[in-house]
């Protein structure tokens, strides 16, 4: 009964917890940053001052979360790469990991609220490299170093591999909902994208037996 108990106010702290960073998404999105208040992010989210104090002492943690939440895909903050071995299959997967990731409404809020803000407030774009972009990019980098390492690729420079591979993505993708509000690629199209990017990398990159 106790744990019947617990599980449930878990959820609905989880719940409080979501409508909270979504009410917080929207109105930095409508008013700044600057000019949104916890206490407005409380009435919009239904929830009282005093819980959402208990979960984001300050505005700051709050948009903590937001980056956090926003990069997140599954259980972490950045994919679970997949093993070396077959660089078509491993890039297949973490392209259309990314692609679903970066298209999803979240991700362009949350970037068109860190450009806003930049001038003003340049720790929100370090909180935005830090927290999301720089994990998620890591991993990339991580797993064409393994591939590298297994003799399926030959990557000197896994780095600026990965900027090259996510780049070509968010191209297709991100950066142009950030400017064109129409726009909005059908899943055929983006997985075309993500083909083409594949393709690109194992010309560039995969050892001749790998191709």
């Amino acid at each position: 009964m106790t744990e019947g108990l617990s599980d449930h106010h878990r959820r609905l702290a989880q719940q409080k917890r979501e409508a909270i960073t979504s009410s917080a998404t929207a109105l930095f999105l409508d008013h700044g940053y600057a000019g949104t208040s916890l206490a407005r992010i409380a009435e919009a989210a239904g929830v009282s001052k005093s819980t959402l104090f208990k979960q984001f002492p300050t505005k700051a943690a709050l948009f903590e979360a937001i980056v956090s939440e926003s990069w997140k895909q599954g259980s972490g903050h950045a994919p679970t790469p997949p093993p070396a071995g077959d660089l078509r299959a491993g890039l297949a997967a973490i392209g259309r990991g990314y692609a679903e990731l970066v298209g999803q409404p979240r991700m362009t809020a949350l970037f068109r609220i860190v450009i806003a803000e930049l001038p003003r407030l340049p720790e929100l774009g370090r909180m935005q490299f830090q927290l999301g972009k720089l994990p998620y990019f890591d991993s990339v980098r991580l797993y064409l170093q393994s591939e590298h390492e297994a003799g399926t690729a030959r990557v000197p420079d896994p780095e600026s591999a990965a900027n090259q591979f996510l780049g070509m993505i968010a191209n297709f993708v991100l950066w142009p909902r950030m400017l064109l509000t129409d726009w909005d690629p059908a899943a055929d199209e983006t997985d075309r994208a993500v083909d083409e990017a594949v393709e690109t990398m194992l010309a560039r990159y995969a050892t001749a037996h790998h191709k």
